[in-house]
């Protein structure tokens, strides 16, 4: 299903206002409904080379296998979660070993990794798939929620009570992920699924944003200027770099325009007539 029309999508990455270069990198592909964001780390360039090489692995065997299938949101039986969902894991599944490969192959990019959130839109649905500390929020009638929740250090401390919400904001060490592509030969994949609505919108970040804005001041962004996404992402840039810019910052939002379902086959159309 081609979803030019259905969906809208904007997306920025911006250096900041501290670091040399960008390890950030962002793609999308909407005749399939897919967007990536993905936040390097390592040494000399190692950070950009992994993000880059996470995105371009994800897009490509998105690109190639979701439209093979033939009965959009239909569930695998073994693991209870929509074909879709199951692409998505594999894709972000071949970026950990391109990376992880590249990076024993090149001593220059050892220990280099990414962090990673996914998302797939099909059937009036949304299949999130993620690694790390970077994140997914749904803005649905006024309301931000974060749909991801972090893989990192502070993540699992405020989770066993060591800290609080809002005591983990003042935290040194939020920036510690627990999980990242490329650093073991696989990785563990969260997957989240849900329905969406026409009007959501949907906002994947790097931790250079939410680092360096409130939340509500992200969502008030996002409603004053939301029914123009390539200004919203502007302006969500130019806060974090107001603030201070001290990571590279990167955006990108979905607007879901309009209804997506997909389209039954006769045999669909005629169980359901039957039954």
């Amino acid at each position: 299903m081609n979803l030019k029309g259905k969906i809208a999508i904007s997306g920025r990455t911006d250096t900041g206002r501290v670091r040399s270069h960008n390890e950030d990198s962002i793609g999308d592909d909407i005749e399939i409904g897919c967007v990536a964001l993905a936040d390097g780390m390592g040494g000399y360039k190692g950070g950009e080379v992994a993000s880059a090489i996470a995105i371009n692995t994800i897009i490509e065997h998105l690109g190639n296998e979701l439209p093979r299938l033939k009965n959009a949101g239909e569930m695998d039986e073994e693991t209870g979660y929509t074909k879709e969902s199951l692409i998505l894991r594999d894709s972000i599944l071949l970026g950990n070993k391109a990376i992880y490969e590249t990076a024993r192959s090149q001593p220059q990019y050892q220990g280099m990794g990414t962090t990673i959130v996914l998302a797939g839109f099909y059937d009036n649905r949304l299949t999130v798939a993620h690694v790390g500390d970077s994140r997914m929020y749904r803005i649905r009638s006024g309301r931000m929620e974060q749909i991801t929740a972090d893989h990192s250090l502070l993540q699992e401390l405020v989770d066993r009570g060591f800290y609080s919400s809002e005591e983990a904001k003042e935290s040194l060490n939020k920036n510690l992920v627990t999980r990242a592509l490329g650093i073991e030969p696989t990785v563990a994949v969260d997957i989240n699924e849900d329905l969406v609505l026409p009007g959501d919108v949907y906002m994947m970040c790097s931790d250079g944003l939410n680092d360096m804005v409130e939340d509500e001041d992200i969502r008030l962004t996002i409603q004053d200027y939301g029914a123009n996404l390539d200004e919203t992402a502007d302006r969500l840039i130019k806060l974090a770099n107001d603030n201070g810019g001290k990571d590279n910052i990167s955006v990108m939002l979905v607007r879901i325009l309009k209804a997506f379902p997909a389209e039954k086959s006769l045999y669909q159309k005629l169980t359901d007539w039957l039954f």
